[in-house]
């Protein structure tokens, strides 16, 4: 009898430019490493080069992580590391810890890595891609400094403040450290169990891992959040608990545990990586999400009353000429309001406005979606801070009609490294 055949359903066709973008993205952050390895050379150079006693004291205490030794060693150890030096970019959030209100809420609604949605399956899925669940809650940054820590909600506005174990994250002799030694992280704040789970870490003790490609990023928070007892119970000097997500290689194993497996928080969707991603603030076709309804429970957007709407609705931002373009960088623009509408609804450039899709004005044009013909809503939400993405109204528009499914997941995967591999997920340990 000839061996059994595993047959796969057919693998779902591209029908949008996500793969081009992601191809851009990888080539970007190569030339942006070696510009940031070139700027870190040429400043700790500089440094070196100058006799330590014509070194201001403010400077010393701007930069003190490019002359401490075990950084050097560490760069050795580590190649990953090379390109973190602490640069300009990356000293901004130890003088953006001390802005207030506004000012504090509108720099830090811009540090987030934020994923697009799948609208196609990426090539070498199981080759170049992590996937793991995400927790249900709400997306923030913790940032550990001058012995407390504060958690950042998506829009910039403070969640909590509270000591913790993370780094310089309490004023006790064992935590508290020098002013350059900080901790970011970012997370999800799970309301039911009260717990931030650790999705990505940004900067570790002062040292920055933007640079760091995500394989490596995500070995780093393996290792160090549990030595500093994080993911220990509350306590008096650690107010919540912290914890880590299983990620796993997104083979055929670790697609199916992501999917189906169980675990401490309610799940969201399904969030995918790429390996060789750094970590970059705003929208990257380089981080996905993925939903369906059997891994969470909002996969078409739902109006202010949890009901979702006949049509899809789609939030934009109102520009000086009266175009109404996307979050994304570059913005997409998605159509334009009439000069008497922005008059009568006293409307401004920067608000964000909601609007119903015309179904029949919908058109995917080598690869772009099209929107036509908008049906103008209201005002949104006045606690968002961002338009829609592109990637998001292309997901809502196709979950609507012909969704990516989880066979079409299954589909895309080699079936060769399916069957001889094994899943080699990383086990966060709390």
């Amino acid at each position: 009898m000839a061996p059994h055949e595993l047959r796969r359903p057919f693998k779902r066709p591209a029908i949008s430019d996500q793969q081009r973008r992601r191809d851009l993205a990888l080539i970007r952050q190569t030339q942006q490493r070696s510009d940031s390895q070139n700027r870190a050379r040429r400043l700790a150079s500089s440094l070196f080069d100058l006799p330590s006693h014509s070194l201001p004291d403010a400077c010393q205490a701007d930069f003190p992580d490019i002359v401490d030794v075990g950084y050097a060693i560490a760069l050795e150890q580590s190649p990953e590391l090379e390109a973190s030096s602490p640069t300009v970019r990356h000293l901004d959030f130890v003088q953006a810890s001390k802005l207030k209100g506004s000012a504090a809420r509108h720099w830090f609604a811009r540090q987030l890595m934020l994923t697009e949605w799948m609208i196609d399956v990426p090539p070498y899925l199981d080759r170049d891609w992590y996937v793991f669940a995400r927790p249900a809650g709400k997306r923030c940054f913790v940032v550990s400094s001058n012995g407390s820590t504060v958690s950042r909600l998506r829009n910039g506005s403070v969640l909590h403040h509270f000591p913790s174990f993370l780094p310089n994250g309490a004023r006790t002799k064992e935590i508290s450290a020098p002013s350059h030694v900080y901790c970011i992280l970012d997370c999800i704040f799970h309301e039911p169990d009260q717990t931030y789970y650790v999705i990505d870490m940004v900067c570790w003790r002062g040292y920055s891992l933007y640079d760091c490609s995500a394989e490596f990023r995500f070995f780093w928070l393996n290792s160090k959040l549990s030595e500093t007892g994080a993911c220990n119970p509350p306590s008096t000097y650690h107010r919540y608990r912290f914890s880590v997500v299983q990620i796993y290689d997104c083979n055929a194993i670790g697609l199916h545990k992501a999917y189906t497996g169980d675990f401490a928080f309610v799940k969201d969707g399904l969030l995918f990586y790429n390996r060789h991603a750094h970590y970059q603030t705003g929208n990257t076709p380089l981080a996905l999400v993925w939903k369906d309804e059997l891994c969470s429970q909002y996969v078409l957007d739902t109006d202010s009353k949890g009901h979702v709407p006949d049509e899809q609705q789609v939030v934009l931002e109102l520009q000086d000429d009266g175009k109404l373009t996307t979050s994304d960088d570059p913005p997409i623009v998605f159509g334009c309001l009439e000069r008497e509408i922005i008059q009568k609804s006293s409307l401004q450039a920067g608000n964000f406005l909601r609007f119903s899709v015309i179904d029949e004005c919908v058109r995917i044009v080598d690869g772009k979606l099209e929107l036509g013909d908008l049906k103008f809503v209201g005002k949104a939400n006045r606690a968002r801070v961002f338009a829609d993405s592109y990637s998001k109204v292309f997901f809502q528009y196709t979950a609507r009609r012909s969704p990516l499914q989880f066979q079409d997941l299954i589909a895309s995967l080699d079936p060769n490294l399916d069957e001889n591999s094994e899943s080699n997920d990383m086990e966060m340990i709390d």
